[in-house]
């Protein structure tokens, strides 16, 4: 099954005609999203769409949906890492992407993922992502921080780099394809029309830490990492984008002991210090909301 379906596809799937998927569209009611002017239908979105409105008749036998684990999903970030072993809140953390947070997060499997997608035709972040598959959700997304993100380089290299051009002719350590920074270094080097091709690109790592470390060691020349990062290795670096780490959260968890434990610890003092120390870091618009889908 292909990743989006077409209108005539949704049609075929709900077993209704193709002018009725255009009404479904118009009133906001379906999940879909526009390229080149024509109508797309994220399947994951739809499968979640389709579960959200199924129904089941009054009794024991009603089906309760099991509640989620106490668990953030998706891509790590070195504050709230801190914050959910200093807070003792309880949550605990498995942080693999944002994508595969994404996905995660789709299933129940956690009550909130971190995300930081970049979405290339807006140059915005994780709205594009999110609107498209928890349009009627019950979710809410809120920033967590604003990150400095560039090319991490030995200490003695750090004069031979001026921007992503420089990688050229490097070895470079990359993320999984899923993984937010790898995405957004992409669209970067399409963007200022760098040749991907034309950098050495050594294996994957799984996180942020493993690439640095990979410079760290000598086996590669840089990374695409954030400040905090290398400042905590002493290495060199060179800012690239700011970008915005954002935390989805189902509603319905929101005023749980848990979560409400976590966000009193970041009013503390302690975290205030902790965050202010960190470098590239920005806590100023914490928790604003970005989007907020009813159930």
């Amino acid at each position: 099954m292909t990743e989006y379906l077409t209108t005539r596809e949704l049609a075929e799937l709900l077993r209704i005609k193709e002018r009725k998927v255009y009404d479904l569209v118009a009133s906001g009611a379906v999940p879909c999203t526009r390229a080149t002017g024509k109508l797309l239908f994220p399947r994951d979105a739809i499968d979640d769409w389709l579960a959200q409105n199924e129904t089941h008749p009054a009794g024991p036998a009603q089906r309760i949906a099991a509640p989620r684990p106490l668990v953030i999903v998706g891509s790590h970030d070195p504050l709230l890492e801190w914050a959910l072993r200093a807070s003792c809140c309880g949550l605990a953390s498995y942080f693999d992407s944002s994508l595969d947070g994404l996905s995660r997060f789709a299933n129940r499997e956690g009550i909130a993922a971190g995300l930081h997608l970049y979405d290339a035709a807006s140059g915005s972040w994780n709205n594009a992502q999110v609107e498209s598959r928890f349009a009627r959700a019950g979710v809410v997304l809120v920033e967590w921080a604003k990150r400095s993100r560039g090319i991490i380089v030995p200490p003695e290299a750090v004069q031979d780099y001026s921007g992503l051009s420089d990688l050229v002719g490097k070895t470079m350590v990359p993320r999984q394809a899923e993984a937010g920074s790898q995405i957004v270094l992409e669209a970067l080097l399409r963007q200022q029309q760098v040749d991907a091709a034309a950098i050495n690109w050594s294996p994957p790592t799984r996180s942020e830490s493993d690439a640095v470390i990979e410079v760290v060691e000598g086996r590669a020349d840089a990374t695409f990492g954030l400040a905090s990062l290398a400042a905590q290795h002493r290495l060199g670096y060179v800012p690239v984008i700011d970008e915005r780490y954002d935390i989805l959260v189902d509603r319905r968890e929101w005023f749980e002991p848990t979560w409400q434990s976590l966000l009193r610890f970041c009013q503390t003092a302690a975290f205030r210090e902790h965050a202010a120390d960190l470098a590239g870091y920005s806590i100023d618009d914490q928790f604003r909301v970005h989007f907020n889908a009813a159930d």
